[in-house]
């Protein structure tokens, strides 16, 4: 019973969105889908014990949602017909698209196109795309996203109804449209990620659920829409970056600064995966965000030491990508790069200007970038009230001790000078 339970486990982490997309088809209504697709994956509980594992788990289960969702559809058609229901919608081929029809033809990419429409809010797409696409509760996605589970239930039903009131269509975007909505997948498939690397609250370093989750919806992404240069950009990106997560916490369950971390723990094999997407996306495509963003993240990942990281090429890079992609988090994270390439006091300096900038005015990495320079300035009351402003701007409880471990240095080292 257990190996069965682990099959499930391991099935719906592979094939739940494919069971849910495909079963969307058949439904055209989400709530409908999702309550098959949940279906199934109870059946095969009850019957893997006895017919055993089939070679195809998804297949399978698609079958089965599907036939379920069938039965209710032809006990309820009639009640069914008044009901607003998803617009299962073909995208118009345009000229050369016949190249990409396997690709326009996959329910998987309908869902998550679906899932970020413009017409629903960006919280709204990230919430569906967890709930629906990565197959997370509505529980696990409420403390995603810290708000009661009630109010997340509320905003996925909302989210779902505006899907088919409005008849956002269950297709990919045509050729002409893909850019623009490629955009927005790849910002909430990056928002995920960032979301579980650095989560905002709670008791851990990394929610690596999260982080999981955008990783298998970059690599659906890049598996269905290989040619676009955001999407394989965002994949590399995720990869080196997330290659670093076991150094990033000591055995006790601290956090572990870059600059400190063990690079033996590093992952080679999604470095090199990583390294080897943005080499081809960099030779076929101009560059994009997540292209340079990625090629910060390799210029970290190549680098055999601290001491051997090439912080020159990194704040050149910075300044590609303040162009490319210009943002206040963009600037801090130069501004940093800025004070290890040329020092503290350079940092500080480069730090200055965004003290001012409302949209990181509770941003409490700013606090602790500058709090860090001055730590390393010897000024040490100044240091302290920097730390004590990132403590006040924190929720992570593994963030938060770190920040405090330093605030108590940083105070004996003030008291020692008199």
């Amino acid at each position: 019973m257990e190996a069965v339970a682990e099959a499930v486990a391991d099935a719906h982490r592979r094939d739940w969105a494919a069971v849910l997309a495909a079963t969307v088809r058949v439904t055209r209504d989400l709530d409908l889908a999702e309550e098959c697709a949940q279906d199934a994956y109870a059946r095969a509980l009850q019957t893997w014990p006895r017919s055993g594992v089939p070679a195809r788990p998804g297949a399978w289960l698609t079958t089965v949602a599907a036939n379920r969702a069938r039965d209710l559809l032809r006990r309820e058609s009639v009640w069914r017909r008044s009901l607003p229901l998803l617009v299962v919608d073909d995208a118009v081929p345009g000229p050369g698209d016949a190249v990409d029809a396997p690709a326009i033809a996959d329910d998987r990419l309908r869902l998550v196109f679906t899932c970020c429409h413009p017409a629903l809010a960006p919280e709204a797409q990230v919430a569906l795309t967890l709930r629906l696409v990565c197959g997370l509760s509505t529980a696990e996605v409420a403390h995603a996203f810290l708000v009661q589970e009630s109010t997340m239930a509320a905003r996925i039903t909302r989210a779902k109804k505006k899907i088919a009131a409005a008849a956002i269509p269950y297709r990919v975007p045509a050729r002409e449209e893909l850019p623009e909505r490629v955009g927005a997948v790849c910002e909430v498939v990056h928002l995920l990620f960032t979301t579980g690397h650095a989560p905002p609250g709670g008791d851990r370093l990394v929610r690596a659920d999260l982080v999981d989750c955008a990783i298998r919806l970059a690599r659906l992404l890049h598996r269905l829409l290989p040619g676009v240069p955001d999407v394989g950009g965002l994949l590399a990106l995720l990869l080196l970056v997330d290659a670093r997560r076991d150094a990033r916490v000591s055995a006790s369950g601290s956090l572990v600064l870059l600059e400190e971390q063990d690079r033996g723990r590093w992952d080679r094999a999604r470095i090199d995966e990583g390294v080897g997407l943005l080499t081809r996306s960099l030779r076929d495509h101009p560059p994009t965000r997540y292209t340079v963003q990625a090629a910060i993240a390799a210029v970290h990942a190549e680098a055999p030491s601290w001491e051997a990281t090439d912080w020159r090429e990194i704040v050149g890079l910075y300044d590609v990508l303040r162009r490319l992609w210009p943002s206040p988090v963009v600037e801090l994270n130069r501004a940093v790069a800025v004070g290890l390439c040329d020092g503290p006091r350079a940092g500080l300096d480069a730090l200055t200007p965004l003290l001012d900038d409302p949209a990181l005015a509770t941003y409490g990495y700013l606090s602790a970038a500058r709090a860090d320079f001055l730590r390393r300035l010897g000024r040490w009351s100044q240091a302290s009230t920097a730390y004590e402003e990132a403590l006040a701007l924190t929720d992570n409880a593994v963030e938060r001790a770190f920040l405090g471990r330093r605030l108590d240095e940083v105070l004996r080292r003030a008291a020692e000078d008199g």
